[in-house]
């Protein structure tokens, strides 16, 4: 179990690993924490907004959008590698998700398939939207890969996680299919490699 990051250690982190980093508003204060607690965390999920332009996605995941509100994530990983952070504590990115699926990350574990949506993943994990349509064709440029690695090796570093513990939203909550462009596995290799 592990406390989540103070929100000034978050942004030394990410700095720290080469990142350049935007803060949107009052990112540190801006979350869902009177909804429910945020920790202990276990993870970090990855998405795609399936928004087009990074200022829009920005925009709409530090605000929220109709029935959903912001923050929908921490970060939002934009096409040209900047991280913009628009929330710190509980977002509303992960939703309800699979507990099998938890039980595997915290154990750094081979993820069984996600089949049920009863666990709150908002609680327990840290979320990075990246910016991609997700419709497969849209693509992921090499910044933007670079800073999706970096971001998520920075906080397993910290929190002494392996690779296991980055997932995708598809691996967490059934039916999504976010994000898509690329493998998890192959991403999971990554942070493998710059975590050694």
């Amino acid at each position: 179990m592990a406390p989540p990051m103070t929100a000034g250690t978050l942004l030394d982190r990410l700095r720290a690993a080469g990142l350049t980093v935007v803060e949107v508003g009052d990112w540190e204060h801006h979350n869902r924490n009177h909804q429910g607690p945020w920790g202990p965390v276990h993870g970090v999920v990855i998405h795609h907004t399936a928004i087009p332009g990074a200022e829009r996605a920005v925009s709409v995941c530090r605000d929220g959008r109709a029935g959903l509100p912001g923050p929908l994530c921490h970060g939002v990983i934009t096409k040209d590698g900047a991280v913009h952070l628009v929330g710190h504590g509980r977002a509303n990115h992960a939703g309800l998700g699979d507990d099998d699926v938890l039980r595997a990350v915290v154990a750094e574990k081979a993820l069984p398939r996600a089949n049920e949506a009863n666990t709150d993943g908002n609680r327990h994990f840290y979320g990075f939207e990246c910016e991609n349509l997700g419709d497969g064709e849209d693509p992921w440029p090499t910044a933007q890969l670079d800073a999706i690695e970096k971001a998520a090796a920075a906080i397993c570093r910290h929190h002494g996680w392996s690779e296991q513990s980055v997932i995708g939203h598809l691996e967490w909550q059934p039916g999504k299919v976010d994000p898509r462009g690329f493998s998890m596995t192959w991403l999971r290799g990554r942070i493998r490699d710059r975590l050694k």
